[in-house]
């Protein structure tokens, strides 16, 4: 049996930004695989995981284990220009650490 995919690669390149400011509430990401418009249709609305290491473990509220990983969780919202690069809005910010790191987009909610 064949392992199912459930997450593609992206990575952040940074913030919605103009030449003066930059919004951190709106994170770019540039997705594996994706390089045009057209190709970001599928991915509007999906699900985003940044999944990090924290300094302190603390208790997963569904395993009850002790752990270092987080999450933060974002959903993706619209394209960012014509090369395939899309804008995501997190439930908290990204910090600035997560800026070149990798993130987690998951191929569901389904919009079929």
């Amino acid at each position: 049996m064949q392992p199912v995919k459930l997450f593609s690669k992206g990575v952040v390149p940074g913030y919605r930004r103009g030449q003066r400011n930059q919004d951190s509430s709106i994170s770019l990401i540039k997705i594996e695989g994706v390089t045009t418009k057209a190709d970001v249709d599928f991915y509007l609305g999906k699900r985003v995981a940044y999944v990090y290491r924290g300094q302190k473990s603390r208790k997963n509220k569904i395993t009850k284990r002790d752990t270092k990983l987080r999450v933060i969780w974002g959903k993706i919202r619209r394209a960012h220009g014509s090369s395939g690069a899309v804008r995501a809005s997190f439930r908290t910010n990204l910090p600035p650490k997560a800026i070149g790191a990798t993130v987690r987009v998951m191929l569901y909610p389904s919009r079929e």
